[in-house]
């Protein structure tokens, strides 16, 4: 079942101030907690002039409950507003990438990441208290799984309402149960939420892709061509992000119509 509403969790982190300086020191008491060490886990978000979204999206990280160590990494993207001073007020990994682009980041952190599994995140995103341990724990207990990858739900900022998006995300779910059962179940996976095994993304080169492909969904693709093992969808990684992609491409309406085509063009 979908979430209607935004879950309080969530919604706590969206209303706090973009430079709060109390949910910065919040950020780095959590983090300290949850870095106990060599961590097991690299959480890789790549930024660019996201300095109205990166201290919400790391404070939902860091509140997250895990066994397991967890390194957090932000790869600054030649960002030109604070995003790199409220990364280092935080308190977790800053490098900064001045390659321009989503790939070379997203290759950068793999490179700089020391723990053994990486998860994928991004700067827009809110993450559940529970997200890192359902990305990993099924890739830490299959060794015939290569990735794993969620789902997604939209915080709206444009005016279209949650309502909306509700239905909207139930017929996406639909649309990507096909994709996994049917056509390629690749194309599922998102940037901001999927994990794998840090040797094996660099085995296939990370993040690099031909012309006109993803980097994420063409990374899953590696991993599963070369036998690492399968994609593994996993439900309970639900996370939820802004719907400023579907605003770049129109609106909802004009979002909707471009994936209809896109899934009858394959």
């Amino acid at each position: 079942m979908r979430p209607i509403r935004i879950p309080p969790d969530i919604n706590r982190y969206w209303l706090l101030s973009s430079t709060d300086a109390d949910a910065c020191l919040e950020t780095k008491t959590q983090y300290q907690r949850l870095n106990k060490g060599e961590p097991e886990v690299s959480v890789v978000i790549p930024a660019y002039n996201e300095e109205s979204n990166i201290v919400k999206t790391l404070l939902s990280l860091a509140s997250n409950t895990t066994g397991r160590s967890v390194e957090i990494i932000v790869v600054d993207n030649n960002s030109k507003d604070r995003t790199a001073e409220l990364i280092r007020t935080c308190g977790v990994g800053y490098v900064l990438e001045t390659e321009q682009g989503i790939t070379p980041a997203r290759n950068r952190g793999l490179r700089e990441a020391k723990g053994k599994y990486i998860l994928n995140a991004d700067a827009d995103t809110l993450y559940p208290s529970h997200w890192i341990e359902a990305m990993t724990a099924p890739l830490a207990g299959n060794p015939d799984l290569a990735l794993t990858y969620g789902r997604f739900s939209f915080i709206p900022v444009g005016s279209t309402g949650r309502n909306t998006y509700f239905f909207y995300e139930y017929i996406t779910d639909m649309v990507r149960t096909v994709h996994r059962h049917i056509r390629e179940e690749a194309v599922n996976v998102y940037g901001f939420n999927s994990g794998f095994r840090r040797e094996q993304g660099l085995a296939v080169d990370g993040f690099h892709h031909p012309p006109g492909t993803n980097e994420d969904g063409w990374l899953a693709l590696k991993l599963r061509n070369r036998g690492f093992g399968k994609l593994f969808y996993a439900r309970a990684a639900l996370v939820w992000t802004t719907d400023r992609r579907l605003q770049i491409d129109g609106g909802i309406c004009k979002a909707v119509t471009k994936r209809i085509k896109r899934f009858f063009s394959r």
